[in-house]
């Protein structure tokens, strides 16, 4: 993607939503930083939705979060044969022993036996732009939705979590490709 203006995109973003604590424009900057430099994110409007998603995964923390309730009363919220638990880590919530596996098996880091490994930024990072790209998360992928001309904000929010939220997220989506197309 091409260079982001930081200074311009904070200021857009402090007038839409205010000013993000200290912690939270870090995280904000190191997206930023990252979406620049991931060359396989080259429509603009991708990188906006997945700055919506981080915006309502990590509850505006900008920062890779654990779930809340760690799965609690969820199937995936119990030990597996290992002990451990696969509950929601990172910018993109990845559930699942299986899907942990498979993803730490993409990304050549071991995700299943370190399952902790999801919150580290840069590699949440890379969970969230090969998931959402290759359909990881439920077989359905960014271009399916936001491709050439056509542009679904709302029924992209199948990539993560079926319609969950599907309104408020495209408007999010919407603001930060507007956000993103004024600071480049």
């Amino acid at each position: 993607m091409e260079a982001i203006d930081k200074t311009k995109f904070l200021s857009l973003y402090r007038d839409e939503w205010g000013e993000p604590k200290q912690p939270a424009k870090d995280g904000l900057l190191f997206l930023l930083q990252s979406l620049e430099q991931d060359e396989t994110i080259t429509d603009i409007r991708h990188a906006a939705y997945m700055l919506a998603t981080v915006r309502h995964e990590c509850q505006r923390t900008w920062r890779p979060i654990e779930e809340y309730g760690k799965g609690s009363g969820r199937k995936y919220g119990l030990p597996a044969k290992n002990g451990k638990v696969y509950y929601g880590r990172g910018y993109v919530q990845l559930t699942w022993a299986e899907n942990y596996q498979a993803m730490g098996q993409a990304l050549g880091v071991d995700l299943y036996g370190k399952p902790e490994l999801a919150c580290n930024p840069d590699i949440a990072y890379k969970i969230m732009s090969r998931g959402m790209r290759k359909g990881s998360f439920t077989g359905v992928k960014l271009s399916t939705y936001i491709n050439g001309e056509e542009c679904d904000y709302p029924h992209a929010r199948k990539i993560i979590n079926g319609m969950d939220c599907a309104e408020m997220i495209a408007g999010y989506a919407v603001e930060f490709e507007r956000m993103l197309r004024q600071s480049i």
